[in-house]
């Protein structure tokens, strides 16, 4: 018997009770799954996502919206260029001084990669897993400039964007968005283990809890 018939065969066993005809969108599917692991308030939801964002080793700052714009100043002040999409609230990179590079459709890959940091907003933030989402907003810009730039620090208005779950998250996106999902810094590790950051991504992550 070869190895083909062997498969073949699992396959007719393993679809042995399934009646002749029946369609994969046939049988009904329970959805009774968790939507969220536990109850929380919105503080109890804010500190998930910083505990899981900072054990991803991302830096989380906490800040309050009239001195957002001296903390991203700082942030960014090691920087001689920072680059900022079209829909950024002003406010934030009002005290900043490094030259402010726009997101273009021109801009190569060469130039993202000279651009010392970048600032954005973000859709949406889960708490069970530190996770952020971008979707390509007026305020995040387009996928690739958070993905080139070493250095990325990324806006979060708290409570109103962060959620518990993924589920949850899900609700709030639109598929057809680019869609980018950001748990911590890129980093990658060999065979023995080795942390190397900065492979596929920014090799620093900054999130901004910014209470409103």
């Amino acid at each position: 018997m070869s190895s083909r018939d062997v498969v073949l065969a699992r396959v007719r066993r393993a679809l042995a009770d399934v009646p002749r005809g029946e369609g994969p969108e046939d049988p009904p599917v329970p959805r009774d799954y968790l939507r969220a692991h536990g109850s929380r308030t919105d503080e109890e939801r804010v500190a998930l996502l910083a505990e899981n964002l900072e054990e991803y080793r991302a830096v989380v700052h906490h800040c309050a919206e009239d001195d957002v714009h001296m903390l991203i100043t700082r942030l960014v002040s090691g920087s001689q260029t920072v680059l900022v999409p079209p829909g950024l609230d002003p406010w934030w990179m009002a005290a900043a001084d490094p030259t402010r590079i726009h997101d273009r459709a021109a801009s190569t890959t060469r130039g993202l990669d000279a651009v010392g940091s970048v600032v954005t907003g973000c859709a949406v933030a889960i708490a069970e897993t530190g996770t952020i989402v971008l979707d390509g907003s007026p305020d995040q810009g387009r996928r690739r400039i958070s993905l080139i730039p070493d250095h990325h620090v990324c806006v979060v208005r708290v409570p109103d964007q962060v959620v518990d779950s993924v589920p949850q998250a899900l609700e709030r996106l639109d598929p057809t968005r680019p869609l980018t999902w950001i748990s911590g810094p890129s980093a990658t590790s060999d065979i023995e283990l080795d942390r190397v950051e900065g492979v596929h991504g920014p090799r620093k992550l900054e999130v901004v809890l910014l209470s409103e």
